[in-house]
């Protein structure tokens, strides 16, 4: 658990790491190599590092230099999967296109993942049926078989993030034009491109959300790539400074130029924000916040996962807030656990939420958490409540944030793991 005095005023700077999003399916696109990659910036957490334990089982070598990644799937097989590991993980999904482009059968469980909607796969496997794998399902498990047929294909990706990269994935070596129609194109999104195309992938990109993936006939190996900054931790340490800071924090490594629609809100919410040097971002406390109201969209619209740590920030915003999620159904239940710290709020059906403030978040029962991201703006919220609070579930704030605890504790925050 985690145990943490709030109320303290934090100061000095923080790092982010690379991004979870980027590198989970940068490294199951790293099987289409069937060879070695360097991957730098690749963050230390506990996604990371389950996917590589379902790796080792299928041959594939690795091993950590600082936050380098040196990476061999020389030798893949999937005789040894191990389906315990898979279940834990949601974006297993990622391993059925390498897989099946290897061995062209594949049988893997369902997998599992965060307590938002029911994200359901079966976008995934009617698109990987639509360029040649039949599948069937047989209770809990997912069997899929055959091999790609080779003609061009259109196929509407409907802007789910991680359904264009399993497309992405999935067609760079399919012979033929594979056309991705509303695809998604956040910035992880676009990190998985630049890998294949440094890879050799002819991807292209067209203002209209169109992917077209030209067939390549094989994909070299031996290279170096920059996982990029992960974003999402940014945001979530610039609510945390206009919360919490004594007069500023410095966030490093920020990666600045997918901040945009963040960063306007922010100042539409009166939090000041400077842009220094080298990607490094300074946010200062705010004493005074004006109400705003937010609606999540896909990149380069406001973003879901920050649409948690947001509704932290706006507890403190004097008057009403209204919150907009049309993503997830079932997103906007974390605010039952900050109703419980006294935050004033009203869930005006799955979708929407009033937030109304300021409210002094007080400690005076146990709250849980529903995800990964409101798990992050739970801690923010602990950690301006002028309480002492024992916090369970760290595997959640493991799971996507490398050095969570220490990163706050440099900061001066009063939190420890125990």
């Amino acid at each position: 658990m985690l145990i943490i005095k709030g109320g303290k005023a934090l100061t000095w700077k923080i790092k982010v790491s690379g991004s979870k999003n980027a590198a989970l399916p940068i490294l199951w696109a790293a099987l289409l190599l069937k060879g070695k990659v360097r991957l730098k910036w690749m963050p230390n957490i506990w996604d990371v590092n389950t996917f590589l334990d379902i790796m080792s089982n299928i041959w594939v070598k690795y091993k950590f230099i600082g936050d380098t990644l040196e990476f061999d799937s020389s030798n893949i097989s999937k005789d040894n999967l191990d389906l315990e590991k898979i279940k834990k993980i949601r974006a297993s999904i990622f391993l059925l296109s390498p897989l099946l482009y290897f061995f062209w059968n594949i049988s893997i469980p369902f997998p599992w993942g965060c307590n938002i909607w029911k994200r359901p796969i079966d976008a995934h496997l009617n698109w990987l049926q639509a360029i040649g794998y039949d599948y069937k399902i047989d209770d809990e498990e997912i069997i899929l078989e055959w091999k790609l047929e080779s003609w061009d294909k259109t196929i509407n990706a409907w802007f789910w993030v991680s359904s264009t990269e399993n497309l992405i994935v999935a067609n760079v070596l399919r012979k033929w034009v594979t056309t991705i129609e509303l695809a998604g194109i956040e910035p992880h999104v676009m990190n998985l491109v630049d890998f294949l195309r440094a890879a050799g992938a002819d991807i292209k990109i067209r203002y209209n959300h169109t992917i077209i993936v030209t067939w390549v006939k094989e994909l070299r190996d031996d290279f170096e790539f920059n996982i990029i900054s992960d974003y999402i931790q940014s945001w979530t340490y610039m609510v945390l400074g206009a919360l919490a800071a004594e007069k500023y924090i410095d966030i490093e490594n920020a990666r600045i130029q997918d901040l945009y629609a963040f960063i306007e809100k922010l100042k539409d919410a009166w939090v000041q924000v400077e842009n220094l040097w080298n990607d490094t971002l300074r946010v200062f406390k705010s004493e005074r916040l004006k109400t705003v109201s937010i609606q999540t969209n896909i990149f380069p619209g406001f973003p879901t996962d920050l649409q948690s740590p947001f509704a932290v920030l706006m507890t403190q915003a004097k008057w009403t807030n209204k919150v907009h999620e049309i993503l997830f159904e079932g997103r906007l239940n974390f605010l039952v656990e900050l109703e419980k710290m006294q935050a004033n709020v009203a869930l005006l059906n799955p979708h929407e939420a009033l937030i109304f403030g300021p409210s002094p978040l007080k400690w005076g029962v146990s709250v849980t958490s529903w995800d990964l991201r409101a798990w992050a703006a739970m801690v923010i919220a602990w950690l301006i409540a002028e309480w002492t609070t024992k916090v369970t579930k760290v595997e959640y704030i493991h799971r996507g944030y490398e050095n969570f605890v220490e990163n706050l504790q440099s900061l001066w925050a009063d939190i420890e793991e125990v």
